[in-house]
């Protein structure tokens, strides 16, 4: 079958590839019916090139097209060959100013704050790096996707408009000419009909609508029965779901499934089966039943095979039309004209408007590729641009609607264009006058919004998922309304006028349906059952409220327009309230001989509403009037006279009403909707257009009434008018037992009342109320916002109202008030408040919320302590109030103002009788302060021969009428500056005293003599004296009682010593024991330390005495008692490695003994220092694992450790753990207990007696495997075998460990081994020792490289834990030998002895420079004692080690000869003369003569010792730390000291002479044989003649990668990146991986890979090929660094980039541009180098809940 299929395949290929491209094209030259033929052509050839199997073959079907399709087109429209027509037409050319350049997903987008006309205005990375504005403010985002870059729309930018590159193109434009110009007329003509046919066939195609029949003029001859099932994208199910349906319905595996699902979610469609009609029909029922039950089914279709064939060329088609017009502009033109003519179907026939109009019934694919194809076309050609637009918004309606219904999302919808035509001035402009667009959109958006109550307001039905997600397609009107009106008019034309103001009316009318929606009612006696729906109403309130702005901006430009619209405004809010008095009953109040009408209406018991958008409008209207002056300039066209102000005040008075009352806690029982709806209310997003419009609102209308009458108005709504028009009212309502909440409440609205008065005086900071620019206003917010704290950039950013343009204008203003102060290693920079700037702080700023109020108050209060200050918090000096609003302040002199101060300041004189507050009397107290400053600042500006009407201060000091006879405000106030209970404010009484006094003298000067000031002056002076000596003396006095208490407490404390003498000596001795045990060497103080060998310096041993953490229990480190243990974490790692690729094939045969110079794995083992016994500990262990096994059947969330691979938190401190080290004495001494004679074999002889023991050895191995017959025979072989003198084979030495420890040595060895190997534990594998060892060298290894990469000493002083853990690893892995089989021990001895002193019976043994030279060594001098515990002749352990040791470095410097020194030219230092360099250089002679001459050329002597140092550093460091753990001698104090190489110290410590080639000049007998036999090794000549690689010395350290300075740059790297898996789509999620630099395609199903019979995404899978299980990744468009390791564990830590105020930004999501902080960057390493990835994501995880729970294995 397969055959025949293959054969067919080649026929038909031949069959077309006859067809020739210049033949068909010269045939449709002659046709007489062009289009005829080019459709028979179509049909006979599209679907036996496409569509031909199951599965695409793009590339072959694409090779196809383009010959025999394509082709001929090609050749038709050049009327030559296209390789050379289409140069041509480039030549002619003018190359574009436009870049045009489309986004992908994840590209990096550029704006300028600066220069860009709005945030839409973007450049790609290319323009931007090429233009002005990489120097100025710029933005950074990461495109979704879609837009192009607009370098060379000179509409677009204020300044720079175009990159280098693109400027050279705009010399010679003149203006407008025609592309055509440069075409000949026949190409024009042939382009026209080829460009005709195809656009109409590809239109017609692809909304063909017929699943099973072609258009007639497509149809086939012969039609085969082949169809597809075609499964469409839809954005309601998930991945999941589709991938388990597919399974189901067409038998495929998982893989083929997420490949399916892979290519529906990327292309939108993707055929899931092909075959006869009923085949695919049965997939279809199948996935339509099991995808139906929640949600509507996915959508599949049953299409004939030729369809889909003829579809897939459509696109394929629109694509090379894309291409082709990027050869000549003039194509283009031809291209626009013929999308945009009109068909014979009059209006939307146009090709273009068919491709519109049937978007949303489209699939992914081709609507992205007609956008794009309109893009490169329409949008870039002006001209046609302009025509686009107009048919563009002709639709609009239609486009929205079918937008809105479908469910794709809003970057695959043809209405997302709309971005790229109403930002552009001219184009909005245009629209809006010859098409009405303001109208059209604001209609289609209400059109959107059907349900409306009684009252014709907007109503939302509750907030559903799908509401919202209904809600938020209709919002995207409300963001293209806000395009158009973003760039603002600067010349007005009637036309423009008159349509922007119909616009405004339509606007009106929205909003007419938004005042007063959701009005609420107070809930009395039960708590409200259903939340109300309040979000919706406040989205919109949202999202319209930068339209809102814009609005008034736009009317703000041109006076003719602002007069009409505030007419209009007001008219409509006239209809909203025109019966506002209906129905509720007139009631007259008077106070103080002052009375006014108005109706009766209380908060808490009518229904009130937050929303009241109209009358908000007018407000903001009413300041422009005062801001541009037209009130001045033409009051006659003002309704002014027709305001009715208490009118204007009533709704938004009775907003702020609601909002004191929720604070007195009248609303609790309306539950949670209103405390939201109060609190966005005030947040900084609505406020602009909410809170404090409504303020401006009350401002208005009480500048044109009577003060008095606006006060007694809202002591009414406030419901306080009777407390304050009743004398004597306070002391009833308290005197009467009242109900304790019913005072409270009272007291808070009082607060609440005086609060709003505060702000309606003091609120002038609003260009238009008072004479201020807008800076000051942003100036005036950030001084507020940083007396509360210092401040991080972006939370002052938070914290300020943003315009349009997602500016906050704050960087201007920044630097006048603030310094800015860099950030350390974490943290972020903060802005400080100037000093100066705190006498503008005023305590009730009105945007403060409560908690904010309270922290400003005490941080201010502090700092005016620590300047020795006091700590009144007065009201700063304010600016002028404009004409319009200048009788604001006459509400601080008015009578009810000064009845209701003087009635709260008596209440505060008689304090016990009544019920008051302090808080309100602060609030008194700064009113008057207020009004003192203002009366000041009058009198200070005032003109000649003018009096000032501001006469607050005689007004104070008047007292009561005569009936009750109160005292005056200020007698009131000077009896209180003396009152116990008022310590707080006594500092703010005196300020108004002395304010008032200060007045006084100006009021008085200004009529009399300068004469009496002077003596006020005195006087005031005077008193300041008596004030500052009575100050004095109570600082003295102070002062004496703190001396006479220390002094009493000192006398009692030598009391108590003296009674308790024998406790304070025994702790003093304590201390000094203590101090001995730490301080290493209480002895040795000025003899050489050596650390090994026979001359190894003795030390006395210290008894150990620890503490376990968990029974507090103190106990001595013995060989007998109890094992104590220290929590510990093995992992393992590449941290050291050479080579990443290198890894286990098959774990169980694999043997670990030689360890390779490139450490291409090592076992590192780590501890918190943290000391338990044994036993707790097994209980604590076991008590997790019993919780754990409890939460298993309760819930299945993750803990931060992994209980089944034996993980634990440390009891203490919560690091994490997985086993644990025993603490041991130094084992060398309990082994080294035999009589040592004096004299030591020297090395040769010592190898000589070593290789017979070793080769007594195997013989008795060999003889216990071969006979076991009989013992009579063993007994005669045994004459046989000379075994050497003293040594007994059969001898085993009895351990003298206690069962606890010995059972502690097993558990830490298996859990290396199972760690190190990822095998199942098994204490009895051969290999468990030799893990052991390798991970105390790996352990050894990298500490040694943390230390010397920082620079630090070797013995400098480490932290404790890493010490302990050092101690303990390496004293337990000399101690570990005696828990296994001693034959084992042996054999691996023998074994690796064999790699040195060679021996017969072992064949595959590494070369020399095969091996690391430090585990050889390390397991070497650890397996020694198994052997020489059998030996009984007199040579010592000690012994032994030196000899090991020099053998191991003689080897390792054969090493660095052969592999490290190749000669630097141009270093040649002539004749050797020192002793080490002739030894060197004739060492070097003699290994060529060994390797015949194959080691390069002759080098200098100077050189060669010079490598042989340097390459032999690392292993003296580490051979000096493993000693001096191993044996317990301390380090001799020169090397504790950083500095010099410390070279000859070490060889002094390591008793190896300074000249270490004198090694090889002492033993030579059996050196040179040594030498020869390594040399011969085949791997060795393989390697000299240049066959293989060999790691040379000494080795580099391993960084993380070099990241880029610019994080853009790592942007566009990932952007270009594709995943690796899905042909050529780009990655979702590309991450860095900051060990190796590859980059993964992270958090996809596309990059799965299966891990140990799990799936899991590619970072996990990558963390096990490059690190072991620990990776350091960074997610590029997210900005965040990811911490992995092994499948549960990860957590996200701070990037190393920020931006310039020393903030990161996670998520992107600020857009400043971000720099590499290399501090950061170098502490990620260091973590990273010190093996604390797992212990970080630990810590992380147990202090973050959330962590737990995301499923890191699928990143």
């Amino acid at each position: 079958m397969a055959s025949e299929l293959e054969t067919e395949v080649q026929a038909i290929d031949r069959s077309l590839l006859e067809c020739s491209a210049e033949e068909t094209a010269g045939k449709w030259l002659q046709a007489t019916d062009l289009t005829r033929e080019v459709y028979q052509h179509l049909a006979h050839y599209v679907p036996k090139i496409y569509c031909r199997g199951p599965n695409p073959l793009p590339q072959k079907e694409d090779m196809l097209a383009q010959h025999i399709l394509l082709g001929p087109m090609e050749w038709y429209l050049c009327g030559e060959d296209p390789a050379f027509g289409f140069p041509k037409l480039e030549q002619a050319n003018k190359p574009s100013h436009l870049c045009g350049r489309v986004f992908k997903v994840g590209e990096p987008t550029y704006s300028c704050r600066d220069c860009a006309v709005d945030p839409t205005c973007v450049l790609c990375m290319e323009c931007f790096l090429g233009s002005i504005h990489r120097d100025h403010r710029y933005r950074m985002t990461t495109s979704g996707g879609g837009g192009f870059c607009d370098c060379g729309d000179t509409e677009a930018w204020k300044e720079g408009p175009y990159c280098q590159k693109h400027e050279l193109n705009t010399s010679e434009i003149e203006e407008e000419e025609d592309p055509l110009v440069h075409l000949s007329e026949d190409v024009i003509a042939r382009t026209y009909n080829i460009f005709a046919i195809m656009f109409r066939y590809a239109v017609e195609i692809l909304t063909w609508e017929k699943e099973s029949e072609l258009p007639a003029d497509l149809e086939m001859a012969e039609k085969s029965d082949t169809y597809y099932c075609m499964l469409f994208n839809d954005e309601v199910h998930t991945y999941e779901q589709v991938i388990y349906t597919l399974q189901k319905a067409v038998n495929c595996t998982q893989k083929e499934a997420i490949g399916f699902a892979t290519t529906v979610d990327r292309d939108g469609r993707r055929s899931v089966r092909y075959g006869d009609f009923q085949y695919c029909e049965q997939a279809k029922s199948v996935i339509v039943r099991n995808t139906s039950r929640q949600t509507k089914p996915l959508k599949v279709q049953v299409m004939h095979s030729s369809i889909v064939a003829h579809q897939n060329f459509g696109l394929k088609l629109l694509s090379w039309l894309g291409s082709i017009i990027g050869y000549s502009d003039g194509l283009r033109r031809i291209l626009c004209q013929v999308g945009l003519q009109e068909g014979p179907d009059g209006e939307n026939s146009s090709l273009v408007d068919r491709l519109m109009l049937s978007d949303s019934k489209l699939w992914k694919g081709a609507r992205s590729v007609y956008h794009q194809l309109f893009m490169s076309s329409l949008l870039m050609d002006l001209k046609y641009k302009k025509l686009f637009a107009v048919r563009f918004a002709k639709n609009y309606e239609r486009l929205q609607s079918d937008y809105v219904t479908d469910d794709h999302d809003r970057e695959f919808s043809i209405a997302d264009l709309s971005v790229q035509i109403f930002t552009v001035p001219s184009l909005a402009r245009m629209l809006i006058t010859e098409e009405n667009l303001m109208t059209i959109i604001i209609k289609t958006f209400m059109d959107h919004l059907r349900h409306r109550d009684a009252q014709g307001r907007f109503q939302f039905e509750r907030y559903t998922a799908l509401q919202a997600f209904k809600f938020r397609r209709v919002q995207s009107l409300i963001l293209d309304l806000k395009y158009v009106l973003i760039s603002k008019p600067t010349e007005w034309s009637d036309e423009l006028r008159q349509k922007f103001l119909e616009g405004f009316d339509a606007f009106l009318e929205l909003l007419k349906c938004m005042q007063g929606m959701d009005p609420i009612l107070r809930q009395i006696g039960q708590h409200i059952e259903m939340e109300p729906e309040w979000e919706a109403a406040f989205t919109l309130q949202m999202k319209l409220t930068h339209v809102i702005s814009m609005m008034q901006d736009w009317c703000a430009l041109d006076e003719k327009v602002l007069i009409e619209a505030y007419k209009k405004c007001l008219a409509v809010l006239m209809q909203c309230h025109g019966g506002f008095t209906d129905g509720e009953q007139p009631i007259t109040l008077s106070i103080c001989g002052h009375s006014v009408e108005t109706v009766r209406y209380c908060v808490s018991q009518e229904k009130v509403s937050i929303h009241l958008p109209v009358s908000r409008l007018l407000a903001g209207l009413h300041v422009l009037l005062s801001k541009s002056e037209v009130a001045y300039k033409f009051p006659e066209l003002l309704p002014l006279s027709e305001l009715s102000p208490p009118m204007l005040i009533e709704h938004p008075l009775r907003c702020l009403v609601l909002c004191a009352q929720v604070h007195a806690g009248m609303w609790r029982r309306n539950g949670f909707s209103l405390v939201n709806q109060i609190y966005h209310y005030h947040n900084v997003k609505c406020r602009r257009e909410m809170f404090d419009k409504d303020i401006v609102m009350l401002q208005t209308g009480a500048s044109m009434m009577d003060p008095n009458h606006f006060l007694m108005i809202m002591l009414s709504r406030f419901e306080l008018y009777q407390i304050f028009s009743t004398p004597d009212y306070g002391k009833r309502f308290s005197s009467e037992i009242t109900h304790k909440d019913v005072v409270q409440q009272n007291n808070t609205l009082i607060e609440e009342m005086l609060y709003l008065i505060i702000m309606l005086v003091g609120e002038r900071f609003s260009p238009g109320i008072g004479q201020v620019n807008a800076a000051d206003e942003i100036k005036r917010e950030i001084i507020h916002q940083l007396s509360i704290k210092p401040m991080a950039h972006s939370e002052l950013v938070k914290s300020l109202p943003e315009d349009e343009n997602k500016e906050t204008g704050m960087e201007t203003v920044i630097e006048a008030v603030a310094h800015f102060k860099k950030p350390g290693l974490t943290g972020r920079g903060i802005y400080e408040l100037k000093p100066e700037c705190a006498k503008e702080f005023n305590l009730y700023f009105y945007h403060y919320s409560r908690a904010e109020q309270s922290k400003a108050e005490e941080a201010q209060r502090k700092l005016k302590r620590q300047n020795r200050e006091d700590t009144a918090l007065p009201p700063p000096v304010l600016p002028p109030f404009c004409p319009l609003f200048a009788s604001l302040v006459n509400i601080l002199q008015s009578d009810v103002m000064l009845c209701i101060m003087g009635t709260i300041l008596q209440w505060a004189v008689g304090h016990n009788g009544y019920a008051w507050s302090e808080s309100m009397l602060q609030r008194v107290l700064h009113l008057i302060g207020m009004a003192l400053q203002e009366e000041k600042q009058h009198l200070e500006n005032v003109m000649e021969e003018h009096v000032v009407t501001f006469t607050f201060t005689q007004k104070i000091s008047k007292p009561g009428e005569t009936p009750n006879n109160s005292a005056s405000i200020l007698a009131m106030l000077e009896t209180l500056q003396n009152a116990p209970y008022l310590e707080v404010h006594k500092d703010m009484i005196k300020w108004i005293l002395k304010t008032f006094n200060a007045i006084k003298k100006i009021r008085e000067s200004s009529s009399t003599s300068p004469v009496a000031e002077a003596e006020g002056t005195i006087m005031e002076e005077s008193s300041r004296d008596k004030d500052k000596a009575e100050r004095k003396r109570k600082a003295e006095i102070a002062r004496l009682r703190r001396e006479k208490i220390m002094a009493q407490m000192s006398e009692m404390q030598r009391h108590f010593i003296d009674e308790n003498k024998e406790l304070f000596q025994q702790t003093l001795e304590l201390d000094a024991s203590t101090s001995a045990i730490l301080d290493n060497s209480p002895m040795v103080s000025d003899m050489a330390l050596t650390a090994l060998g026979p001359e190894q310096t003795q030390v006395p041993e210290q008894r150990q005495f620890v503490t376990c953490i968990l029974c507090q229990e103190e106990q001595e480190v013995k060989v007998e008692s109890r094992a104590m243990v220290l929590a510990a974490f093995v992992q393992r790692s590449t941290v050291l490695s050479k080579n990443r690729s290198k890894f286990i094939q098959d774990p169980e045969k694999y043997d670990p003994l030689f360890t390779h110079p490139d450490l291409s794995c090592g076992t590192h083992t780590g501890s918190c220092g943290h000391i338990m016994h044994a036993h707790c500990w097994q209980r604590y262990f076991d008590s997790v694992q019993a919780k754990e096994q409890r939460r298993q059947q309760r819930l299945r969330l993750h803990t931060s450790y992994d209980v089944e691979n034996g993980e634990f938190l440390c009891p203490l401190c919560e690091c994490l753990s997985n086993t644990v080290i025993p603490l041991l004495l130094p084992p060398r001494n309990i082994f080294n207990s035999r009589l040592n004679f004096s004299d030591q074999p020297n090395l040769t002889q010592w190898v000589r007696i070593i290789s017979q023991q070793v080769q007594a050895l195997q013989f008795l191995g060999k003889e216990e495997n071969t006979s076991n017959t009989a013992s009579s025979e063993n007994s005669e072989n045994m004459d046989v075998l000379q075994l050497p003198e003293g040594f007994r084979p059969d001898f085993h030495p009895k351990n003298p460990y206690s069962e606890s420890i010995k059972e502690m040595l097993t558990t830490f060895g298996t859990a290396t081994y199972k760690v190190g190997l990822k095998l199942h534990p098994n204490e009895d594998d051969p290999r468990v020792p030799i893990m052991c060892w390798g991970s105390c060298a790996y352990t050894i290894q990298s500490l040694e490289r943390i230390l010397s990469d920082e620079d630090k000493p070797l013995f400098g002083p480490l932290p404790c834990r890493l010490d302990d853990c050092l101690r303990s690893l390496t004293r337990f892995a000399a101690a570990h030998w005696t828990v296994v089989s001693l034959s084992v021990v042996q054999g691996h001895f023998c074994k690796l002895f064999a790699s040195l002193v060679p021996n017969d019976s072992y064949e595959d043994l590494p070369c020399i420079l095969d091996i690391d030279m430090f585990h050889l060594l390390v397991g070497l001098v650890l397996a020694f004692p198994a052997l020489q515990c059998q030996d009984f002749s007199g040579i010592s352990l000690a012994t032994g080690d030196l000899h090991i040791f020099h053998l191991v470095t003689m080897a390792h410097i054969v090493q660095i000869l052969l592999t490290s020194c190749t000669e630097e030219n141009g270093m040649d230092q002539e004749n050797s003369t020192t002793e080490e360099e002739l030894a060197v250089l004739a060492l070097y002679k003699t290994l060529r003569q060994y390797t015949g001459s194959a080691l390069k050329g002759m080098p200098s002597g100077w050189h060669l010792w010079k490598s042989v140092r340097a390459g032999i550093m690392p292993f003296l460091r580490c051979s000096a730390l493993f000693f001096h753990y191993l044996n317990g001698v301390p380090s001799p104090p020169d090397i504790q000291v950083s500095g010099t190489s410390h070279f000859e110290h070490l060889c002094s410590y390591l008793s190896l002479p300074n000249n270490l080639i004198s090694l090889f000049q002492e033993n030579s007998e059996i050196m040179n044989l040594l030498i020869e036999r390594w040399c011969h090794n085949n791997e060795v000549k393989r390697y000299l003649e240049g066959e293989r690689d060999a790691i040379s010395y000494p080795r580099e350290s391993n960084k993380l990668i070099d990241l880029p300075e610019d994080y853009s740059s790592l942007i566009n790297q990932a952007s270009n990146f594709s995943c690796p898996k899905s042909g050529g789509d780009k990655s979702r999620a590309p991450t860095l991986c900051l060990v190796c630099g590859t980059l993964l395609c992270s958090q996809s199903y596309c990059c799965q890979t299966e891990l140990e019979g799990e799936d899991v995404g590619a970072c996990t899978a990558h963390t096990y090929s490059c690190g072991s299980g620990a990776g350091i990744f960074l997610r590029v468009r997210e900005c965040q660094v990811l911490f992995l390791a092994g499948k549960t564990k990860g957590c996200f830590y701070s990037p190393p980039y920020l931006d310039d105020y020393g903030e990161t930004d996670q998520g992107l999501r600020r857009g400043n541009p971000l720099h590499l902080c290399k501090e950061r960057f170098k502490k990620i390493q260091k973590l990273w180098h010190q093996h604390s990835i797992t212990e970080e994501i630990g810590h992380a995880q147990e202090a973050n809940q959330t962590l737990v729970g995301i499923d890191w294995q699928h990143l």
